[in-house]
């Protein structure tokens, strides 16, 4: 038992002054080190949410435009479709009647004249 005694003893002698003084220096110094770290690491997450944020401006811009330019296409489409409905109308009432489908005969013939000029002159 002595043996074990003066081994623990030995022992507490060894590491008594790295405890007291060594480990408080040491504490306070990785404190300071632990602050700095800290403190890089908000300013990096800060230059990371700055471009985050400045980057979801970005895209919420170009969505905007996107939604502005799709809301025009969608009403010059609903005007066409106005424009043809009523083109289409009246090709109905040419040809429904007799004297039109002569027409479109006419028509027709000289359309594929035209493209057979185009085609041997090209």
């Amino acid at each position: 038992m002595n043996a074990r005694r003066d081994y623990r003893n030995n022992k507490v002698a060894l590491f008594d002054g790295i405890e007291e003084g060594g480990i408080r220096a040491s504490s306070s110094y990785s404190h300071e080190i632990d602050e700095q770290d800290n403190e890089r690491a908000v300013e990096g997450l800060q230059d990371r949410v700055n471009l985050l944020k400045r980057l979801s401006g970005d895209i919420h811009e170009e969505v905007e435009s996107h939604n502005h330019m799709l809301d025009r296409m969608g009403n010059d489409m609903d005007s066409s479709r106005g424009i043809l409905s009523g083109t289409m109308d009246k090709f109905k009432m040419v040809f429904e009647t007799k004297s039109s489908q002569r027409m479109f005969t006419l028509v027709a013939s000289f359309l594929v004249i035209f493209l057979v000029i185009y085609y041997l002159t090209r």
